[in-house]
């Protein structure tokens, strides 16, 4: 095994080099778009189709397989201190250990027949057996909304009192608060179990005490403190998540099941990549640690540690960014030297900034182009692109969207489309209701998902306008006209939602892709145009340079670099500076934008290349593999040599192992790319392909020698 950290070497100077297209497209067909619209509809969405068309350098890049084991793909969060999260302990602090049993929030593993019996005496029987009821659903672990129950009606505010500190003794994982009751005179006590709401109890946005009705649960509404009890160590309890081959929504699913809370009532700062394994920071509003601690036994690829209690929750952006362990197999260049100058140019030349294939989704439909069909007002072809039938589509779902553009049964598509649809599910739930109303259907997308369509096309007209500035400017230098933040006015660190690597469909993208959030107008940072005395003076890099997301409140460089812009947008039927419609939310004069670096250097970067025999061992120690003393198994002894014929398959293969951090908001599968010279999508197929192609190498097959030429396996 041989290991190097970053080092100067004498290597090429870094060259604009571009990326030649691949992929055939054919044009998307839209009302108002121009015939020479920049939008079309793929086959296969490949990177130059969203821009992304530069490398940094001319180095030459070699071959190799990414994600061959989620294992391959090690995250862990950089908190906002600058800490790298890592799991590292399953014991409690000290501080839990001494909370007496009593005190414990566990409603799963108690006996309360008591203490039912008690209030059986407070309340009477009917009210003591809606509460036995709604303990045994608690207990159940059922993934089914529990609903709160309502206490008879009680006019006597001194025992609805006693009533409200008999749940605060004995129940303190309920939450109780007064309704009305069925007439004017009573009032009732309402009871549910607490999903970590914070806060005072109901008020809205003016401070106005808010009241439920009797019989009825305000959807989101807060209740009252008078069922919670004190927690003087903080009301939170955050904990570091690990997980395997999971995303963060299913992960905190799973968790919130066991505890009867819903996923909502986590906070986090960030969103990790389903393919990997990644550890991060998770805060829950009153929840006892041990009954955290406990679940570890009952989870399969979590693990839950490193539990304290902390004053606030976490909510999205509050990180600096995310360190990576990433190993790349089955490395094949021309050389050595070629692998090892290209593992050194990437931390010393660093890479381009853009948005990565994930931010356009993952299906046969891209969401730019949903996006700009939503720019331009055009409801119903914003509505039939989501629900018509798709090439690569699986061959049922395919059939129930042809089924419905036949018949336009909204029943039968319902009851047979995959509830993972959700945005097609929400349109034609909406539609049944309101038949026509397309603008209302796809405002009953949920708002995450909805709002990814046009922070989509924004990032495509952004990776449009960077490849062009790199590909008229070079990369050398700073000129005249580009945009730098204000020195005295950078932008706060660890404020930016995360987007880094998030790999999902477009189905269920509302959950994940937390950088559709925009940014507060507030927060928008200062930037400056640079002049000649700038340049001059050399007071700035090519490292500052950003370029702006389309909206309201961003300038554009003073040079050729903005007329891509709109001239892009204006091809596809869009004006940047009027609306064509008034839905704010789908008016990108509405939006207020930003500005995104155009180019990024890993921080904390190091290689090293490994050898190893067997494709399916380990190469990188995860944070539980450390905790249970778990070693790397490249190096085992593998006697698996195997000659067929002529052909002599080596015992040992070779891999590079990758660390570094990077800012929220970029994407690792960028840096690979600059690594690799090769696209993404590429590097994504040719794990399939060089797994086959290793299979038949075994075997000595003609089809090894195929596979080998394919255009997908050479850089």
């Amino acid at each position: 095994m041989r290991t190097r950290s970053l080092r100067a070497i004498a290597i090429a100077k870094p060259l604009l080099y571009l990326a030649r297209p691949r992929v055939r497209v054919t044009r998307l067909s839209c009302s108002k778009t121009s015939s020479n619209s920049t939008l079309t509809m793929p086959k296969t969405l490949d990177e130059p189709d969203v821009g992304i068309s530069c490398f940094v350098s001319s180095l030459p890049g070699f071959r190799a397989v990414l994600k061959h084991r989620y294992s391959d793909f090690i995250v862990n969060e950089v908190n906002r201190e600058g800490e790298v999260v890592h799991l590292t302990s399953f014991d409690l602090p000290q501080e839990c250990i001494d909370i007496k049993p009593e005190d414990e929030s566990n409603s799963n593993d108690r006996d309360y027949s008591t203490p039912i019996e008690s209030f059986r005496i407070l309340c009477g029987d009917a009210d003591a057996e809606a509460l036995k009821v709604l303990l045994e659903k608690l207990s159940s672990g059922s993934d089914a909304e529990i609903d709160p129950i309502i206490l008879s009606p009680d006019s006597d505010k001194l025992h609805r009192s006693d009533v409200h500190n008999f749940f605060k003794k004995n129940f303190n994982f309920f939450i109780t608060d007064t309704v009305e009751g069925p007439d004017d005179k009573s009032k009732c006590i309402r009871v549910r179990f607490s999903f970590g709401q914070s806060g005072k109890g109901g008020s809205n946005k003016r401070g106005k005490k808010r009241k439920g009705v009797y019989g009825t649960d305000r959807e989101g509404g807060r209740f009252d403190s008078r069922g919670s009890d004190s927690w003087h160590l903080g009301k939170f309890v955050r904990f570091h998540l690990y997980k395997e081959n999971k995303d963060t929504q299913e992960a905190l699913g799973v968790i919130g099941k066991m505890l009867g809370i819903q996923t909502r009532g986590f906070g986090f700062a960030g969103t990790k990549d389903k393919r990997s394994v990644s550890t991060q920071q998770v805060t829950v509003f009153k929840v006892h640690p041990k009954r955290l601690a406990v679940l570890n036994d009952r989870l399969f690829g979590i693990k839950i540690g490193n539990i304290c209690y902390v004053k606030e929750g976490l909510v999205l952006g509050q990180l600096k960014g995310n360190h990576f362990t990433i190993t790349l197999r089955d490395v094949v260049g021309d050389s050595e030297e070629v692998i090892t100058n290209a593992a050194d140019g990437l931390g010393k030349y660093g890479f381009i900034n853009y948005f990565g294939l994930q931010r356009f989704g993952s299906g046969p439909i891209p969401t730019h182009l949903i996006g700009a069909i939503l720019f331009r007002g055009e409801w119903k072809s914003a509505v039939d692109l989501i629900l018509n039938p798709r090439e690569g589509e699986r061959e049922a779902v395919k059939e129930v969207r042809e089924h419905y553009t036949e018949d336009g049964d909204i029943d039968e598509m319902l009851r047979n489309l995959p509830r993972y649809l959700v945005a097609e599910r929400s349109i034609l739930q909406c539609l049944k209701k309101c038949p026509g109303n397309y603008l209302q259907a796809l405002k009953a997308i949920p708002r995450t998902l909805r709002m990814m369509y046009v922070h989509s096309y924004q990032s495509y007209l952004w990776n449009h306008a960077v490849s062009l500035r790199v590909q008229k400017y070079g990369i050398s230098q700073v000129v005249v006209g580009d945009l730098v933040y204000c020195k005295d006015n950078l932008p706060e660190e660890g404020t930016v939602i995360d987007s880094s690597e998030i790999e999902s469909d477009a189905a269920d993208a509302f959950l994940l892709d937390a950088s559709s959030v925009s940014q507060p107008e507030e927060k928008l940072p200062v930037v400056k145009v640079v002049d000649h005395e700038d340049i001059s003076k050399g007071a700035y890099t090519f490292e500052d340079v950003v370029l702006p997301l389309p909206g309201s409140r961003v300038i554009y460089p003073d040079n050729e670099v903005a007329s891509i812009y709109h001239e892009m947008a204006e091809k596809d039927g869009i004006s940047l500076t009027e609306s064509a419609h008034g839905v704010k939310e789908f008016s990108i004069t509405s939006m207020t934008g930003g500005y995104r670096q155009v180019y990024q250097r890993p921080v904390d970067y190091t290689w090293e290349m490994i050898k190893y025999k067997n494709d399916n061992e380990s190469l990188a120690q995860t944070d539980l593999d450390i905790i249970t003393g778990k070693v790397a198994e490249a190096g085992k002894k593998d006697e698996s040599t195997v000659v067929e014929g002529s052909h002599i398959v080596p015992k040992e293969k070779l891999a590079l192992k990758l660390g570094f951090t990077l800012p929220p908001s970029s994407y690792a599968t960028m840096a690979i790319r600059e690594l690799l010279k090769s696209s993404s999508l590429v590097l994504r197929n040719n794990t399939a392909l060089l797994k086959s192609y290793n299979l038949q190498m075994r075997k000595g097959s003609k089809l090894a020698m195929e596979l080998q030429e394919h255009e997908c396996l050479i850089s």
